[in-house]
């Protein structure tokens, strides 16, 4: 049995099939340690793609600072699903609709609406190649030089780069995103040489002027059925590049069942809005320690 004092409330939730632990750091000190969150990752009934751990705010004028871990334990620096299902978490918990948050990336402000729909302000997008950060100086980001396969024949070549709090790698391609082997090529591109801090790679088709399908494999996680992040690179690349307007849908394949988040590119300011859904599946209690968890109304462990 976990001692109550050394556990924290817990919930398993879903953004677009991405799978989120929102774990309430609130009135302690200590955090989610890289060894919990592996050994959550571990068991089939945990496995996550973020944590969202909550703590007391450190910045006057937000409602808490976000903590954010990958499933191997790495820092992540933005998670837009998941920042939507933090919102819907303390909404449900304070009757509150607008929330504002820090994480290491920034502020971000975050609204529930009426239709049960989050908007999530991810900020401004970044170009710099040293601030993306890329190993290499281009002037030009929005397509750089990478490729995948037979050099006369590359697989994926020419990404679109940028940072959305995390650094993002996206191919164009013009056949369905599902028929590549992002699980061979995702391990590759992730760990290139040319992205220092490791990247989210990122397979994106253009439908329409209005809408853009994608797939990701995820820094930290692996392949995804959803990421928010990258989500707003390929719309904000899409646009930067003519291949869209400013504001897409877009259409995330590998989500269970496929499913939509709306992504505009503010003109007034650059800065980008991603509406989409969350959804909360069940809740226990966890030490954030260990990461020994027990489901909401059982006395023990279930998982070590």
């Amino acid at each position: 049995m976990i001692p109550m004092s050394a556990t924290v409330e817990f919930a398993r939730m879903n953004g677009l099939g991405n799978k989120i632990l929102v774990v309430d750091m609130r009135g302690r000190s200590d955090k989610v340690t890289p060894a919990a969150a592996v050994a959550l990752n571990a068991d089939p009934q945990t496995e996550f793609d973020q944590i969202m751990a909550i703590h007391d705010p450190k910045a006057e004028g937000t409602d808490a600072f976000i903590d954010i871990l990958n499933s191997d334990g790495s820092k992540a620096q933005a998670c837009g699903n998941g920042t939507r299902c933090v919102v819907q978490a303390l909404a449900a918990e304070t009757g509150r609709k607008v929330f504002t948050f820090q994480t290491v990336a920034g502020i971000l402000n975050a609204v529930e609406h009426e239709d049960g729909t989050i908007s999530v302000d991810m900020g401004r997008p970044v170009f710099d190649w040293d601030r993306i950060p890329l190993a290499e100086e281009f002037h030009d980001t929005s397509r750089i030089e990478l490729q995948i396969g037979p050099i006369d024949k590359p697989v994926l070549h020419s990404p679109s780069a940028m940072s959305m709090g995390n650094p993002h790698a996206i191919f164009w391609v013009d056949r369905d995103v599902m028929s590549y082997d992002l699980a061979r090529f995702g391990p590759l591109l992730e760990n290139h040489p040319m992205f220092p801090e490791r990247a989210n790679i990122t397979l994106a088709q253009v439908t329409s002027p209005t809408s853009v399908t994608t797939r990701t494999w995820e820094r930290g996680a692996g392949l995804t059925l959803a990421c928010g992040s990258a989500a707003c690179s390929a719309a904000v690349s899409a646009a930067r590049t003519g291949r869209t307007g400013r504001k897409v849908t877009i259409n995330v394949a590998s989500a269970k069942p496929p499913a939509t988040l709306s992504i505009e590119w503010r003109e007034r300011d650059d800065h980008v809005i991603m509406t989409g859904p969350a959804e909360w599946e069940w809740s226990g209690r966890v030490d954030p320690s260990t990461g020994l968890w027990s489901r909401e109304g059982t006395r023990e462990a279930e998982a070590q």
